[in-house]
């Protein structure tokens, strides 16, 4: 895993926008960092250079824009201009706060806690095909942002697993506890079980109530074809849901007080079978051998495309702001 600072050997730029105010400073393939040349108004020119921006993400799945100042009162409309309008954030899996239409600080996880690579709501029947994040306060210490490119994560999987997902699919599991993690009604934004049905209805989720109490159940592909590039990518929640992602400590309270077939999360096999931990730990080799760490400097913007790369967080120290916005839904139906 590469976890050098992207400022760390400095070169000069190697390549150079359309219009030469952004410049490739030849850091890193993923992210794929530019910095401008002039003072650059970065939405405006983002506006302008459509092309130019989708060829770089394309290619690269995450590009990182440094040295443009971006605070929070200009991230809505730099974030607007890279992904388009901003997504609603509905059917969470995580505490978030908003901060402005559309702009919600990232995961409020305890800053000790790592989070595992994912893509952005990939267990959900419609995601976000773009994320935006934004620096406005960089940690003192670690809180670093690593990324690893699905399509070769998809490439170091073995064939046989492989295979085994693409077949029999994901089914994700999940149990909503009162005073743990988030209610049903903080998840799907609803205070009425007959409109939670609806939402299920629509977004084919399996919704089983019980005393007040809600699990939900929903099926959904392992793999993503992209809608533009025709490329394959390792595209679930496996490593994330699993139990096994949680620290020892924190599965141990979970199962004695809710019971294992109980737990906030669970992911199985399409047909509900174990997932061994022979090919979890397959999956997690692949997503280790292709992570970059990227660290944040203040007024960092960094573009990712949602199907091609995850992305997670590392633990930290000291105070970290993180925000983060969504746009260009997508279906698994448009990435078969």
């Amino acid at each position: 895993m590469n976890t050098s600072p992207l400022g760390a050997a400095r070169r000069q730029p190697v390549a150079t926008s359309a219009a030469g105010w952004v410049v490739h400073t030849g850091e890193l393939s993923l992210p794929y960092v530019v910095r401008p040349t002039v003072e650059v108004e970065l939405a405006r020119w983002a506006r302008d250079q459509v092309s130019t921006v989708d060829g770089w993400l394309h290619t690269h799945g995450a590009v990182l824009f440094r040295g443009f100042g971006i605070g929070l009162d200009g991230f809505a409309a730099v974030a607007a201009a890279l992904a388009g309008p901003p997504l609603p954030y509905r059917e969470r899996s995580t505490p978030r706060t908003q901060l402005a239409d559309g702009v919600y600080t990232s995961t409020e996880y305890p800053a000790d806690q790592s989070i595992p690579l994912h893509n952005e709501n990939a267990y959900q029947r419609c995601f976000p095909a773009r994320l935006v994040f934004g620096c406005v306060t960089p940690p003192a210490a670690g809180g670093a942002t690593p990324l690893a490119d699905c399509r070769r994560v998809l490439a170091r999987i073995d064939p046989a697993t492989v295979e085994a997902f693409r077949r029999r699919q994901v089914r994700y599991v999940r149990h909503f506890h009162e005073g743990m993690g988030l209610s049903w009604r903080e998840a799907f934004g609803e205070s009425d079980p007959q409109r939670v049905d609806e939402y299920c209805a629509a977004h084919d989720i399996a919704p089983h109530w019980r005393d007040g109490h809600l699990r939900t159940e929903q099926l959904r592909p392992a793999i993503a074809r992209h809608p533009v590039t025709g490329e394959q990518t390792w595209f679930n929640h496996v490593n994330l849901f699993h139990p096994s992602a949680l620290a020892e400590p924190v599965h141990a309270a979970l199962v004695a007080q809710y019971g294992a077939d109980r737990l906030p999360t669970d992911v199985s096999y399409g047909d509900g079978s174990a997932i061994d931990i022979g090919a979890l730990a397959r999956i997690r080799a692949a997503y280790a051998a292709e992570t970059v760490a990227v660290p944040w400097q203040a007024g960092d913007v960094l573009l990712v495309d949602n199907v091609l790369v995850a992305h997670g967080r590392q633990s930290y120290e000291g105070p970290r702001r993180i925000v983060v916005s969504m746009g260009g839904m997508l279906c698994h139906e448009d990435t078969p």
